[in-house]
């Protein structure tokens, strides 16, 4: 007998003694799992939560029923921040173990950094563990340069250098290069650029402590983008891809900037600071336009960005924005195809009016709490200064659905990875 707890799914509803409706039956190997026809891999998911919620740690999915998404969704309301493994697949005709175990590497890793502490990831280590693990999965076709400090002034990126000065650890833009085309001079296909702050106090905006107590998650985008190029290189992309992470720490000091304060951009773009914890548009300004320098006709941009995408969308969903209206459209099937929900809200060139300054082109956010109505979209508007070709090609995610501050009824605490396959799908189609 094997001494792991025994998972089957069925589609016969569980025997009376269990109840009506009964989502699990237990018998002397492990459980049954009852499929519904209301909530197929939501109750799947849902499932293994309750497993996982009785200190269970190792199980075995066993018999014909299960396939791939079936096997996913397990997983995903079975691991938590202190068990990121525990879930042996079942080998059947329905299932492909193969790109389970791609889904799995680039998971772990996201959950590894989300979750981890900001003592130990910090600016200078998030783009270093990023650029190993990429690198890992094709050290062949990967190359990067990490710069740091005051080198960010000397090429002009404004942005990660002001929020990221106030730390002792210095910040730093991540710029990688996967390249499988043997050919120094081929076009780049897509460019992914992530927010990476480590830990976002809010600045002189401080956040209250329990505002602060998850900040470590505010380098979800960096993670998810990362983990979706590596989800996207395990399943055979073959085109160049540019990585640009992000990265810096968030916090108060002598050396901080402030609230008044004026950022000239590369692009010649002034910016009043408003809001000291409106910080992660600040950074990401650079990163796209570090892409657009690329000619990359596709960019992708994942963040954390906004509360105002979570009082909008919830926790189930993530955000998209995208001035080019029909690639908003792909890449929300695109994640409805890879069982991640995305909802578009609102993105039109006069979003970038919505934060004016009597000092500047434009001031960062609006001096209100959660920077006023239409916080999100108005986030995306600033960004939209900072992208090639009028926008088209470029889609923006508010990673509403990427972290959870307690457990719910599907999923543990902590990362999600909601996000990651939807950045994977939309670079093996659109790439």
């Amino acid at each position: 007998m094997s001494e792991k707890f025994v998972v089957e799914l069925s589609e016969q509803a569980a025997s009376s003694p269990w109840g009506e409706n009964a989502a699990l039956s237990f018998n002397a190997q492990g459980a049954l799992i009852h499929l519904s026809e209301q909530e197929t891999l939501k109750g799947v998911q849902k499932a293994a939560r309750t497993i996982a919620n009785q200190g269970i740690k190792n199980v075995k999915l066993a018999g014909d029923t299960w396939c791939t998404e079936s096997q996913w969704a397990f997983y995903q309301g079975f691991v938590s921040p202190k068990v990121l493994d525990g879930v042996e697949f079942v080998d059947n005709a329905q299932s492909d173990l193969a790109q389970l175990s791609h889904l799995k590497t680039s998971a772990t890793w996201a959950r590894e950094m989300i979750n981890g502490t900001a003592d130990n990831i910090f600016p200078e280590s998030l783009a270093e563990k990023a650029a190993e693990f990429i690198q890992s999965l094709a050290p062949e076709h990967v190359s990067y340069q990490i710069i740091k400090g005051d080198a960010l002034l000397e090429q002009q990126w404004i942005g990660i250098h002001a929020v990221g000065r106030g730390s002792e650890r210095p910040p730093v833009l991540l710029e990688l290069d996967y390249n499988p085309t043997g050919d120094e001079n081929a076009p780049v296909s897509a460019a992914l650029v992530g927010k990476g702050i480590t830990f976002d106090s809010g600045g002189y905006s401080i956040k209250s402590s329990e505002g602060m107590l998850g900040m470590k998650c505010d380098m979800g985008g960096a993670a998810t983008v990362t983990a979706g190029l590596a989800l996207a290189i395990n399943s055979g992309s073959d085109k160049r891809i540019k990585l640009f992470l992000c990265c810096a720490e968030n916090l108060i000091s002598g050396h901080a900037y402030k609230l008044g304060d004026i950022l000239t951009y590369k692009n010649g773009t002034t910016v009043e600071i408003v809001n000291t914890d409106a910080e992660g548009r600040l950074v990401l300004a650079d990163g796209l336009m570090a892409a657009g320098e690329t000619g990359a006709p596709l960019i992708i941009d994942a963040a954390t960005l906004t509360g105002a995408a979570l009082v909008a969308v919830g926790q189930e969903y993530n955000a998209l924005f995208a001035l080019d209206k029909a690639l908003a459209r792909e890449v929300e099937d695109f994640a409805a195809q890879e069982m991640e929900a995305a909802w578009p809200l609102p993105l039109e060139k006069w979003h970038q009016q919505n934060c004016p300054s009597p000092y500047a082109d434009t001031a960062n956010s609006r001096a209100q709490k959660g920077g006023g109505y239409g916080g999100a979209s108005n986030a995306a508007g600033f960004l939209s200064r900072f992208v090639p070709n009028e926008g088209a090609g470029w889609v923006h995610i508010d990673l509403a659905a990427a972290f959870n501050m307690s457990s719910t009824s599907q999923w543990a605490a902590g990362a999600t990875t909601q996000g990651m396959r939807t950045v994977a799908r939309t670079l093996l189609e659109k790439a």
